[in-house]
């Protein structure tokens, strides 16, 4: 790909390489290091640098937890800038920042993350509306992923409620709100494979927006689901997997580890995407045929 390509253009040119969705997490808790390394900002910044090092190559994508660096203040600040730095050029990077204000503060949130840091893509709050997401539409071609449908255990408390007017949860008001307000595939959502039947779902609401979906792994989320649903109309999608990669091993042997935890991950979800793709191939040939009409 050339250097100029669009963060879209590289992100399906690493699918067409790879064949699978796998979007390595980078979420360097300093007291959940492998063995060898000190829980402090420079314990934590050899061990995001290694695990990038490590299972990179197996991803199209690459997420890492700003707040995992925030909390070192200054120090933690220029880590964090080395690490997206090391970024291979063709490679995906996403800022998990979950930002959500608006005007002025938005603008410069976005001048951080997308100026300063030269991320491709960041995850964003939909809680103050458009204001909170258009400062970072204002940086051509990068992407924003609008929290949706997240991964954690109490996300229904606010997700799942009912609005009125539209009858629709209010994840799912958040979905056509994005589809319809920005039909443009730099624009996608959150959605957790802790919650298959809402993810499946959210699919057939919204066909377009591509997913960034969390949960796969260390939490037990629906692979199959995650996979099968997690690229738009509009745009390639990812499936985030951190802890199962990350935590393969606590040991000194953590990078090779970690490079086989990827390898596995990336398998699985290529298997999933050549049996969906077998299933679409055998559908067409059914039409083709005559069959079945």
């Amino acid at each position: 790909m050339s250097a100029v390509a669009t963060p879209l253009e590289r992100l399906q040119a690493r699918l067409d390489r790879l064949g699978a969705p796998l979007c390595l997490g980078i979420d360097p808790h300093p007291n959940a290091l492998p063995e060898g390394l000190s829980p402090d900002v420079r314990g934590v910044e050899a061990f995001a640098r290694g695990l990038l090092e490590a299972a990179g190559e197996q991803a199209v994508a690459v997420k890492v937890n700003v707040a995992f660096f925030e909390a070192f203040g200054s120090a933690g600040w220029t880590a964090l800038e080395r690490l997206c730095s090391d970024v291979p050029s063709d490679q995906v990077l996403i800022l998990d920042a979950k930002r959500g204000d608006i005007g002025p503060t938005a603008e410069r949130q976005a001048a951080a993350l997308f100026g300063e840091l030269e991320a491709d893509g960041v995850t964003l709050s939909p809680y103050l509306g458009e204001d909170a997401i258009e400062p970072f539409l204002a940086y051509p071609d990068r992407l924003v992923y609008v929290l949706a449908r997240t991964s954690n255990p109490s996300a229904g408390t606010f997700q799942d409620l009912h609005v009125e007017d539209r009858g629709e949860r209010l994840h799912e008001r958040v979905a056509t709100w994005v589809a319809e307000r920005w039909p443009e595939g730099r624009v996608g959502l959150v959605v957790g494979a802790t919650a298959a039947e809402d993810l499946v779902s959210l699919r057939r609401l919204v066909p377009g927006p591509a997913f960034l979906v969390p949960g796969v792994g260390a939490q037990g989320g629906d692979l199959e689901a995650a996979v099968r649903n997690c690229h738009g109309e509009l745009a390639p999608g990812v499936v985030n997997v951190s802890r199962a990669i990350a935590s393969a091993s606590t040991r000194t042997d953590w990078r090779k580890a970690a490079t086989a935890a990827a390898q596995h991950w990336r398998g699985l979800m290529g298997e999933v995407g050549a049996t969906l793709g077998a299933q679409r191939s055998s559908r067409l040939s059914g039409v083709t045929s005559g069959e079945g009409g």
